[in-house]
């Protein structure tokens, strides 16, 4: 049985506007490429402390919606 999983949730509340910030922020500087390696690295890492496979597929799906 495939579980639900809802994304839609605001977990950070108000933090959520300074994680952007500092997102941002930690882009500053670099190049193109730089920012690409940065955001891979970052994925990566937010993966492996989410830890679950289904919860990440959905993130990949939303985001890819997004993005278009």
């Amino acid at each position: 049985m495939k579980k639900t999983i809802d994304l839609s949730t605001d977990r950070l509340g108000k933090q959520g506007e300074q994680f952007y910030r500092e997102l941002m922020d930690a882009h500053e500087g670099l190049t193109f490429e730089q920012c690409v390696r940065f955001d891979l690295q970052l994925a990566l890492i937010l993966a492996n402390q989410i830890g679950d496979i289904e919860v990440l597929r959905a993130a990949l799906q939303a985001a890819r919606k997004a993005a278009k």
